[in-house]
């Protein structure tokens, strides 16, 4: 049994729904799962939605709307065999629920809010890719991803019952992945009340390892327009080649550093059943890919290059210029977790504490607002963490030549630059 995941860009348009259906064809005859995200860029659309629709902005709201229904709709245009056919009213009715729900007054938080909107991407797609895979004779069974995942009440960032969870996909999906190809969606859980939760940006890959968790899978695939996991990102990097084999330490250290091909969650429920994990082109299918293996991994000793933008460095210091202590310390992690914001580097002196974080401005505003009532802050917007692995002293004069160096980092193998 085998669980693949496509990603947007694998399913942008109807070309590429045409490719996945090719690649699928390969493995006609094998026990597998299929999660699929948001086409193209559809979540971005419908988080502009989402606040339009919170905002009470109606003409955005609409035209919004309107934007969306129509992508798909051109999509399902060029992928129909028969003009006059029936097989997507159950699509077309899941735009007039969306519709109806964008009617009715706004009620509850932001990201309640976001998640019942944003989440329609995943069953918009989902539904058009297997009615399409059915037409084309690739029979599969299209399954709601939220009557298996259930996770608490954490809007946008739902945390997994894992126990509810593996029992639920273990007793009443496996048997009919058995049976037939399953089609089902990324990034979506329910909570208790039923209640849609999203479980993160991006949050595809971690769905596909949560049903290969539950289903105790041979293994994992995640189809990227990419060979593979690179040592850096070809389009800042030219010379970035492709890593064969990665242990799933490094890969989670990866991911964590921001490496945006794999998300950060997805290896700790595969390792802890040795569930390997391979990230593959849906261009070059037939390539090996890159394996996130179990056992020994042999990896490849070349540098490493990951690049996170958009980040804002906050430094905070007492009103009195006493040291920053422990008190001080869990006082200031408590403020950033009420507003959900996480940390990608920090640094402590005696009198100041520093950190980086992605600048989203919904959050640092009430973030450093809350901060300031009892702390200095300064703050520097605009800069980027590049965390280099297996460095040398060249590679660090090279990369911050000319570029203004606020922190540096190093541990035995890898090295951090904040660089302005």
């Amino acid at each position: 049994m085998k669980v693949f995941k496509f990603g947007g860009a694998s399913v942008k348009n109807a070309e590429s729904v045409r490719n996945v259906a090719d690649i699928l064809k390969q493995y006609a005859n094998q026990e597998l799962l299929i999660v699929v995200s948001a086409m193209g860029k559809t979540t971005n659309a419908l988080e502009l939605l989402a606040k339009a629709y919170y905002n009470n902005e109606n003409e955005s709201k609409n035209n919004l709307f309107n934007e969306v229904k129509t992508f798909h709709d051109d999509i399902i245009k060029h992928l129909l065999k028969d003009a006059a056919s029936h097989a997507y009213d159950d699509i077309e009715n899941l735009f007039i629920e969306l519709d109806c729900e964008l009617e009715s007054a706004p009620d509850g938080s932001f990201d309640a809010i976001y998640d019942q909107i944003v989440s329609y991407g995943e069953i918009f797609s989902s539904r058009i890719i297997s009615t399409f895979l059915n037409d084309s004779g690739i029979r599969n069974r299209w399954m709601d991803a939220r009557n298996f995942i259930v996770t608490d009440s954490t809007y946008r960032e739902g945390k997994v019952d894992w126990k509810i969870t593996e029992s639920l996909i273990g007793n009443k999906l496996k048997p009919i992945v058995k049976k037939q190809m399953v089609i089902t969606q990324g990034f979506i859980g329910k909570n208790k009340d039923n209640h849609t939760v999203t479980l993160g940006r991006e949050g595809s890959d971690y769905t596909a390892a949560i049903f290969a968790y539950g289903l105790n899978a041979e293994n994992v695939t995640i189809w990227k327009d990419v060979a593979g996991v690179m040592n850096a990102d070809p389009k800042k990097f030219p010379d970035a080649v492709k890593l064969n084999a990665l242990s799933y330490p490094k890969a989670i250290e990866m991911a964590y550093y921001g490496a945006t091909v794999i998300h950060p969650k997805t290896i700790q429920p595969l390792q802890s059943k040795h569930i390997p994990l391979y990230v593959k082109s849906f261009i070059q299918p037939d390539e090996n890919g890159t394996l996130v293996g179990v056992g020994k991994v042999l990896e490849e000793q070349v540098p490493t290059f990951i690049s996170k933008n958009n980040q804002l460095l906050i430094s905070i210091s007492s009103k009195d210029f006493s040291f920053i202590v422990e008190d001080n310390l869990s006082n200031i992690f408590f403020v950033f977790s009420r507003h959900k914001v996480k940390i990608n580097l920090m640094q402590n002196s005696a009198i100041s504490f520093s950190v980086c974080i992605d600048n989203e401005e919904e959050k640092t505003e009430k973030l450093l607002s809350e901060l300031a009532l009892n702390y200095n802050i300064k703050s520097n917007s605009g800069l980027e963490i590049l965390t280099i692995t297996n460095h040398t002293g060249e590679l660090l004069k090279k990369l911050s030549d000319g570029r203004k160096l606020f922190i540096e980092q190093k541990t035995r193998n890898t090295l951090q630059l904040v660089l302005g």
